[in-house]
């Protein structure tokens, strides 16, 4: 008998792929990561997914389900590779992206290794996500449920990775998945899906860096696209490219965030047409559907989750980074995110990188 280790959040989604795991004929594992301290962060401790009352809920469907259940203490792990690199992304500039992070450091390495040490065959998540294996590679397929899809967030993922991770809801819809909770009595059949960045609950990132780094980061000038200073922010870090919210400018027509001078401390705004750019460098490139690129690649690309998946070129450069050229000019495409690949069908995923 197979021995798979079900990653338990304490939400609807893991607990239907522990069930559906067990009834496939797998032995099984709940775990749950502790990833950081609530207190030690500022945060309400029963406002993120690494409450205590996650971890009982987790523990909970594990009971019912008749597997053990364990709580592993990956807080070091998690603070040196995401939320460090987290603050380290905005103070240089960029939107990071702690998902992409905590999917290829935490869930898919970290928990993975441990899995492995403990006799088991493979990690189950329940991402909405599809692994089909096809000749000597392994490849990642949107989920069927395409409004729930997070292939965006796992294009990361390398061969090995892949070839343990099992996600046992990519043929399902979240309406079903709801459903066999209810039919089998779990406590967070309803539970609402968490939508905010699991240490910053609140969603003010710029209080949580202060908090973290123990910093206060400086008020500058906001320019308009001539360089005359139009107004003043209150820290660069506070700001993403193309937005428009909290800006505090009355310039007689929206204007959004276009650029970021970290090190002069400026913020420049403009119109909406000036946030659109048709091409894109990116590094830390991962390839999925093929071993690597040797010349350029007709494929579609999005730079953002909710984005829809445009027409581009993915070109080659020779210090292993790529440049993307779309056939249609993007809408914000903002350094620390991530540019995703799919084939022409839209469906299989072909690779991905994080845009300088």
């Amino acid at each position: 008998m197979k021995k798979a280790m079900i990653g338990m959040s304490g939400g609807v989604d893991s607990s239907v792929a522990a069930f559906l795991t067990r009834q496939a004929g797998f032995q099984c594992i709940g775990a749950t990561m502790r990833l950081f301290s609530n207190d030690a962060l500022g945060e309400d401790q029963q406002s993120t997914c690494c409450s205590l009352d996650d971890v009982e809920d987790a523990r909970s469907v594990a009971r019912r389900l008749g597997i053990p259940h364990y709580v592993f203490n990956f807080k070091d792990d998690f603070e040196r590779q995401v939320i460090r690199k987290f603050v380290s992304c905005y103070e240089c500039g960029g939107t990071p992206n702690p998902c992409i992070d905590c999917n290829r450091y935490l869930k898919f390495d970290r928990l993975l290794r441990r899995a492995l040490e403990l006799g088991c065959d493979c990690v189950v998540s329940g991402h909405y996500a599809q692994v089909r294996k096809s000749g000597d590679r392994y490849l990642l397929y949107k989920a069927a449920d395409k409004a729930k899809d997070q292939t965006y967030f796992l294009a990361c993922l390398n061969q090995e990775q892949l070839s343990r991770i099992q996600f046992p809801l990519g043929g399902l819809t979240k309406q079903e998945v709801r459903a066999i909770a209810e039919e089998n009595g779990f406590i967070n059949a309803r539970k609402h899906d968490s939508q905010d960045i699991c240490f910053v609950p609140d969603g003010d990132y710029p209080a949580f860096l202060e908090r973290y780094t123990g910093k206060h980061y400086p008020a500058g000038d906001f320019l308009d696209e001539s360089g005359r200073v139009v107004g003043k922010h209150r820290g660069a870090v506070c700001y993403t490219l193309g937005q428009r919210k909290g800006l505090g400018l009355a310039m007689g027509a929206p204007v959004y965030v276009c650029g970021k001078d970290m090190e002069a401390n400026t913020v420049s705004v403009g119109p909406e047409s000036s946030l659109y750019r048709k091409t894109l460098i990116a590094d830390d490139v991962n390839w999925i559907a093929i071993p690597e690129l040797t010349a350029p690649l007709r494929c579609k690309a999005k730079t953002r989750y909710r984005q829809q998946e445009e027409w581009a070129t993915v070109t080659p450069l020779a210090d292993g980074k790529i440049q993307v050229t779309f056939d249609e000019p993007q809408r914000a495409v903002t350094p620390g995110q991530a540019v995703v690949f799919y084939a022409a069908d839209g469906d299989g995923v072909v690779g991905g990188g994080i845009i300088e």
